[in-house]
């Protein structure tokens, strides 16, 4: 997959592109139908995603915090498994949102990106003020001389798969099911860091990890079961998200242990998959008790992984 940081440098020998647009935050089942679609549909030409950073409400909404459920690398490394051609990023300003509905089919997808087939999800709309749609686009293809499919709404247990409800399960606690609608464990990608070295007092060492994006989405407050690959080894662990209320931590923190791994991983980036959820955050009367609880949760997510592997 060829990555283009904006549509100006999108370059390519053949003039015909199977395209699909949006943000794809959170790259979830729905959004895999519609890239499987897209490379179905491709047969001779470009398979290309325009995909937009930093996201639309941001720009529109005068830098409103918005969160999102990848950083920018994460999704390009989420959308490269899926066998694309191309990957066109362009960052999104105030002045990009002005188009037109026909302009930006025009100047955008017939010139710039070769269009020859557009499949959009159900509720895709675009142009300014959001006034292009479904409708609309078959007018412009019959006009530009290319064709338009929509995708229906995928659902799971009859729940239409979203970005937002994916959100809102994983500030809920409800990893398991954010999973089950993305398709995959939900990613923390960040630095590791040097902490308070608490994790030597009592015996369980723990690796910091720094997310530098701010608006990447941080699940609830607790302590979680999670999967990460090291030296290209599969190592468990067992992550707290929180902000240590037994030793009056003031600062929220990503802390993992890392089962049966006592490597020096300062200043590595690493990326950990969020697996299972096993209770909100305490504060405990001593470091003792804290140990004694960790060595429970251990444990517990010892005899889970046993049933997964």
């Amino acid at each position: 997959m060829k990555v283009h940081n904006s549509i100006q440098n999108f370059n390519t020998k053949k003039r015909h592109s199977v395209l699909t647009i949006g943000t794809f935050d959170g790259v979830h089942l729905g959004h895999q139908k519609l890239i499987n679609q897209l490379n179905t549909s491709n047969k001779e030409g470009n398979s290309v995603l325009l995909t937009f950073f930093p996201h639309p409400r941001k720009v529109l909404q005068n830098g409103k915090e918005i969160k999102m459920l990848n950083t920018i690398n994460e999704k390009i490394k989420l959308l490269n498994r899926f066998g694309l051609d191309h990957l066109v990023i362009e960052p999104f300003t105030e002045e990009f949102s002005q188009q037109t509905a026909l302009d930006f089919v025009k100047d955008v997808l017939i010139e710039k990106l070769f269009v020859k087939k557009l499949i959009i999800g159900y509720d895709h709309h675009f142009g300014k003020n959001r006034e292009g749609n479904f409708e609309q686009l078959q007018k412009y293809g019959e006009h530009y001389n290319f064709d338009v499919e929509k995708i229906t709404a995928q659902e799971i247990e009859n729940t239409a798969i979203s970005s937002t409800k994916i959100k809102k399960a994983i500030e809920d606690g409800a990893i398991e099911k954010a999973n089950s609608y993305l398709g995959y464990a939900y990613l923390l990608s960040g630095k590791v860091v040097k902490g308070l070295g608490l994790g030597k007092t009592i015996q369980y060492r723990t690796v910091n990890i720094y997310i530098e994006e701010t608006y990447k989405l941080i699940p609830k407050k607790g302590v979680y079961i999670v999967r990460t690959i090291l030296h290209d080894k599969t190592i468990f662990g067992i992550m707290n998200i929180g902000f240590r209320p037994t030793v009056q931590g003031k600062n929220q923190t990503i802390e993992v242990h890392l089962l049966d791994f006592k490597a020096n991983l300062y200043d590595t980036q690493i990326q950990i998959e969020v697996l299972k959820r096993l209770r909100e955050e305490q504060k405990f009367d001593s470091l003792e008790i804290l140990s004694q609880q960790i060595k429970k949760d251990e444990q517990i997510a010892r005899n889970w992984i046993a049933k997964q592997v």
